[in-house]
């Protein structure tokens, strides 16, 4: 039952990735690095993405545990792996998946070398924090706990199923300079959020009273807010597959709710070799007023006529629920919320080394110089709820020749300190190809990987003779 119990949490928190994309930032043989920095430059004067094949993206992570921290062959025993497992982590460790799929991607050219582009892509992202005390009470109960609180305020959760509808430029400003902006509609399928939960359980000794331990559940109140999911819920009997289909294309559409945002960044070269860039990303907010279900829970609540049991029979667990609601109350509400997108901020300075001078191929559209090789650092942040994760790379950016070039990165962030990831892109006459992928050294054993990426795609790509 505690191993059942233990895995449910994993297994909730891994369905409930970090967005770090180090490959494909300053990656400019790929329209996919504009996604990433709005002012990136690019080596070519037009594109167009494979209609759901241009981008898709594929990451998840634990920042505190994996599965062979649970499973592995010590000659010990689980349920030690497990009860480590649970004091190892704290309510700072999360888990998190991040999933986007690239619909339709388009971007020209003008003459005066400004680049437009224009597309829509498809996004998933989730982030559960280890519920730290509310889990160790649940496993171990309190009876080795007495005169601990156990805080209701470690339960927080955030996840999100959205389309972007986005349009930007890349305006060529001088031949050190380069800025970008892109604006954005997100429109929603399905938002959950619950943060700024609070309350705590508290057991103490009343030899004086009834039982021999006093439990207090004081000043809770644990509030989850959705929106897109309610009518789904309550027509999900009566609607046929087809139905469903037509109810999530239509939300996803612009037909629920609706948000904007913004990207904006740049790249300068403070001399030839040199490059610096920077981006900040969805600087934007959606306003939750359709289909909305908001379930809140508060009150206090003391008992000392019954002993908590950890785990108890089904009988024990209605008679505790009953008693509960008689003192703790749960409505469920309408009201509309604003949720603020996870804004990230990426930056970087490279150097580039052995000068391509292919007549064809010598010069970027911003007048630059171009380089087989670069050496990179590169520094990414993104904002969740309890404040900033961060990730730190550095790369070698190989080109091979013109129809061909590699990218290598060692990044340490919030998941681990031993992540290699390779990308590879490839062109045969106007159509390119590339796969990226992270972790390397933990494909041999998915089970010890902390978190995993990867990213394929497709598209036409022109450059003026």
């Amino acid at each position: 039952m505690r191993l059942i119990f233990f895995l449910l949490i994993m297994t909730f928190s891994m369905a409930a990735t970090a967005q770090n994309k180090q490959l494909l930032y300053n990656f400019d043989d790929l329209p996919q690095t504009l996604l990433l920095n709005p002012g990136a430059e690019t080596n070519f004067d037009m594109h167009f993405g494979v209609p759901f094949f241009s981008q898709i993206h594929l990451s998840a992570g634990s920042s505190g545990v994996n599965m062979y921290d649970i499973f592995k062959d010590d000659g010990g025993s689980i349920n030690d792996r497990i009860k480590e497992s649970l004091h190892k982590l704290s309510r700072k460790d999360f888990f998190t998946i991040n999933q986007q799929l690239e619909i339709f991607s388009i971007g020209w050219r003008d003459n005066k070398r400004r680049y437009y582009t224009a597309g829509v892509y498809q996004e998933m992202d989730a982030i559960v924090y280890f519920p730290k005390d509310p889990a160790l009470l649940a496993y171990e109960g309190n009876k080795d706990y007495i005169g601990k609180n156990f805080d209701f305020s470690d339960a927080a959760f955030t996840a999100d199923v959205l389309n972007v509808f986005h349009i930007g430029f890349t305006n060529y400003y001088s031949k050190d300079l380069n800025y970008g902006f892109r604006g954005k509609i997100y429109s929603g399928v399905f938002n959950a959020h619950s943060v700024d939960n609070q309350g705590v359980f508290r057991t103490e000794l009343s030899p004086e009273g009834p039982n021999l331990y006093r439990h207090y559940m004081s000043n809770v109140d644990v509030l989850i807010k959705t929106a897109g999911w309610a009518d789904l819920e309550d027509s999900k009997d009566d609607m046929s597959n087809r139905e469903l289909m037509s109810n999530l294309v239509k939300k996803a559409f612009l037909g629920g709710n609706v948000g904007l945002g913004l990207d904006a960044g740049f790249t300068w070269y403070p001399s030839d070799q040199y490059r610096v860039t920077g981006s900040i990303l969805d600087i934007g907010f959606m306003r939750q007023t359709n289909n909305v279900e908001n379930y809140r829970y508060y009150g206090d609540y003391q008992t000392d006529g019954i002993e908590l049991l950890f785990p108890g029979t089904r009988e024990y667990w209605d008679e505790w629920e009953d008693d509960l609601d008689r003192n703790l109350k749960d409505e469920t509400l309408t009201n509309s919320y604003t949720t603020w997108r996870p804004v990230k901020l990426n930056a970087s300075i490279d150097y580039g080394f052995s000068e391509n001078a292919e007549p064809c191929n010598c010069y970027r559209p911003m007048g630059r110089r171009r380089y087989f090789n670069h050496l990179g650092a590169q520094f990414f942040a993104i904002k969740r709820p309890r404040g900033l994760n961060y990730a730190t790379t550095i790369y070698y950016d190989r080109t091979f020749n013109e129809n061909f070039r590699g990218k290598i990165t060692y990044t340490a962030d919030s998941f681990s300190f031993s992540n290699i990831g390779l990308l590879v892109s490839a062109k045969l006459s106007n159509f390119n190809v590339y796969l990226a992928a992270d972790n390397l050294l933990d494909y041999t054993n998915l089970a010890r990987a902390q978190n995993a990426s990867i990213q394929i795609g497709f598209q036409l790509m022109f450059s003026r003779e």
